[in-house]
């Protein structure tokens, strides 16, 4: 694989940060909008995402409630091993207009860019369907 690379946005949403922040964190939430499924082990804390029947394990790193969450996906190749991908969801709201925005970082391997931000729009299109906003 190719060197990682970090892709950052951002979202406005119409829905409060209580929310959104659900489908952020939990497995059946991201299951709803981001992934096929997410399968969650408590043996060992790492969570299974499921694209087109491609398992990629991840564990969550950080949270903050209603604010943050970050996913660190396991090492696939010793590329991987000192320089993880990770996922960083963060809702942010602005004080003045109370609007929300879903700050996006994707920190992988995925060399096109354009591709990338059609992905994200696509995905973050059927997440404001579910929240209404």
């Amino acid at each position: 694989m190719g060197a990682k690379r970090l892709f950052s946005t951002d979202y406005e949403f119409h829905a409060s940060a209580k929310m959104l922040y659900p489908y952020l964190q939990t497995a059946s939430g991201l299951a709803e909008w981001f992934c096929d499924d997410v399968k969650i082990n408590n043996e060992n804390k790492t969570l299974t995402f499921l694209w087109d029947n491609e398992e990629h394990k991840a564990m969550q790193v950080a949270h903050r409630v209603n604010h943050s969450v970050k996913f660190q996906f396991l090492p696939e190749d010793d590329g991987d091993e000192n320089d993880p991908a990770y996922l960083e969801f963060k809702v942010e709201t602005n004080d003045l207009t109370q609007t929300v925005y879903l700050h996006i970082a994707d920190y992988s391997d995925f060399d096109d860019q354009k591709e990338l931000h059609d992905l994200w729009d696509d995905l973050v299109g059927d997440l404001k369907k579910i929240v209404g906003g």
